[in-house]
């Protein structure tokens, strides 16, 4: 091989921990290696990036990689890093989200070409959906003792844990099931490693246990670091819950912006785990942010690069022309170009007021805007006074005392931007 993945990943700071012997194994020749995700959404968020890159990286460095999509193990739920159970789901649902993960995994997958490392997707729902509960009891469960499992970290935290309401035997089971996912792949698609999150070293460990015992193989294991903050916050979560890959969970501006406000310490980070640029690019960059910090450098770029894979060229443009509508100099038709989610999300807790449509179509008095039918200003004295100062702005241009409000003005057909200063904005909503 004329890339040395592991290598990579040294670099990157996105190794864990992995089995002896499996760098120089990797270095041989094309090797398949698979990373499992969680379908009970339609969408992955950014706490599924990190495997994601891994398999990126894998393919990138000639290897063959395999996604599965957790059907079958989504019906039971991983108890890993969590204290409660999951929800199941049923079979419609598990197909449509596993479409809907494909189609985000392609944006950093080859899935199409014709090439020998074309990435694969299956679902382990395929192959154990027609295994009876007697047939894996006798052919998989017989070959891992009890002990075995019990002393694996994920089933030790949850038994013991005070908070926990013990843990059921469905959950038990998971790594077995798990297991048995490496086993299939193995004798199916000569599927060699397993890659996961630190968190899945003991399932991970289970399957190549499995390997070893009823194949008479050797599997590898491969984790990478659970990300986390230097301010200690949980990665990929923001006030309103997970950062999705999907625009209509978590829109392009947010997504971008989320990135935009990494702390220096973490872009530091996450451009070498998050992006695809090189150690050259990288470093050029760490010592250019060094140099003037206040710029920036890092976020934006790690922002710029995340959001073009993940969503596309022009959501990035759009999200940079949204972002500087409140902290840079923009214009009227900026502000009217913006479609109504990206506006709401770039003024999501500005106060705001509804006001009739006959009211706009009559022409509104600034006065009145200001102060009487809104209660952006508290009295009519105090929006006259503001006019007078040049203080006050419709959609981004200044405006004086006589101005009138109307049609023309309106963001998409229902929005009416009102400013004092730079910092106090209010939003009409024209109903």
């Amino acid at each position: 091989m004329a890339k040395n993945f592991i290598e990579e990943l040294r670099w990157r700071g996105m190794l864990h921990d992995a089995m002896p012997g499996t760098e120089e194994y990797l270095m041989e020749q094309m090797r398949a290696a698979y990373i499992g995700f969680d379908p009970t959404a339609d969408s992955l968020h950014i706490g599924n990036l990190v495997p994601i890159m891994l398999l990126a990286h894998y393919q990138r460095a000639g290897h063959k990689p395999f996604a599965l999509v957790g059907g079958a193990t989504g019906m039971i739920g991983d108890p890993s890093g969590k204290s409660t159970e999951r929800n199941l789901l049923d079979e419609k649902t598990l197909r449509h989200n596993q479409e809907a993960i494909k189609s985000q995994l392609s944006r950093f997958l080859d899935f199409e070409s014709e090439s020998p490392n074309v990435a694969v997707l299956v679902n382990n729902y395929d192959w154990m959906k027609d295994f009876s509960f007697l047939e894996f009891i006798r052919d998989v469960g017989k070959h891992i003792t009890v002990n075995y499992m019990m002393a694996k970290d994920s089933v030790k935290n949850r038994i013991s844990s005070e908070s926990s309401e013990g843990m059921s035997f469905t959950e038990f089971t998971y790594q077995l099931v798990q297991g048995y996912d490496f086993l299939h792949l193995y004798r199916s698609h000569e599927c060699t490693l397993q890659m996961g999150g630190s968190d899945q070293w003991g399932n991970i460990t289970t399957g190549t246990e499995l390997i070893r015992r009823i194949a008479g193989g050797k599997g590898y294991a491969l984790t990478c670091p659970l990300i986390t903050k230097s301010d200690g916050s949980k990665f990929g979560k923001s006030e309103g819950g997970n950062v999705w890959l999907d625009a209509q969970r978590t829109s392009p501006y947010k997504f971008y912006q989320y990135w935009l406000n990494t702390s220096d310490e973490d872009a530091e980070k996450y451009i070498k785990i998050f992006t695809f640029l090189t150690k050259e690019e990288i470093k050029t960059l760490i010592d250019e942010h060094k140099e003037a910090p206040h710029l920036r450098v890092l976020q934006k770029r790690l922002a710029d690069e995340v959001t073009v894979i993940v969503h596309s060229k022009e959501d990035l443009d759009n999200a940079i022309k949204a972002s500087a509508i409140l902290f840079g100099k923009s214009t009227s038709a900026d502000l009217k170009d913006l479609d109504e989610a990206t506006f709401l999300d770039v003024f999501d807790g500005v106060p705001q007021a509804e006001i009739g449509k006959e009211e706009i179509n009559n022409g509104l008095d600034i006065i009145g805007a200001l102060a009487e039918k809104t209660g952006f200003l508290k009295s009519n004295g105090e929006a006259r006074r503001a006019l007078k100062e040049n203080s006050i702005s419709v959609n981004k241009e200044k405006v004086t005392e006589g101005y009138l409000i109307s049609e023309n003005d309106l963001i998409n057909d229902q929005f009416v931007l009102l400013q004092r200063g730079k910092k106090n904005y209010f939003v009409i909503r024209v109903v």
